[in-house]
């Protein structure tokens, strides 16, 4: 059974809206550079599951590299959302620790992807 849960920066001028088939059941941490940095822990659904219900205009784009990965941050306090993947750009990953009542340390440990050797560098 699928539910929706709501996410939102800190200061609350970005809020989203994502569907989780099994809820939160996937959590893991990345290794490469950008995520080592930030340290989330994320989960990963399809485009269509996850929906920015207000502050779309307080999102800042920011991409390296090949650009194909595109992370979001609020303008104002600068909080990680979400992210469209590099390695799968049909998904977004985002934080959990914006979902409202999650605590994301509940979740160590969690896994870490091989964002380092990632097989489009190659």
């Amino acid at each position: 059974m699928s539910e929706i849960h709501t996410g939102t920066c800190h200061c609350g001028a970005v809020t989203f809206e994502v569907v989780l088939e099994n809820g939160l059941d996937d959590v893991h941490h990345c290794n490469c550079s950008m995520c080592r940095r930030r340290s989330a822990f994320v989960q990963s659904v399809k485009l269509e599951k996850l929906n920015v219900v207000a502050g779309a205009d307080n999102l800042t784009l920011y991409q390296w590299n090949t650009k194909t990965a595109k992370h979001y941050f609020c303008k104002t306090c600068g909080i990680y959302t979400h992210h469209q993947r590099r390695s799968n750009p049909d998904q977004f990953s985002f934080n959990i620790a914006c979902i409202e009542g999650v605590i994301p340390y509940d979740f160590e440990p969690a896994p870490v992807g091989d964002g380092i050797n990632h097989v489009k560098d190659r």
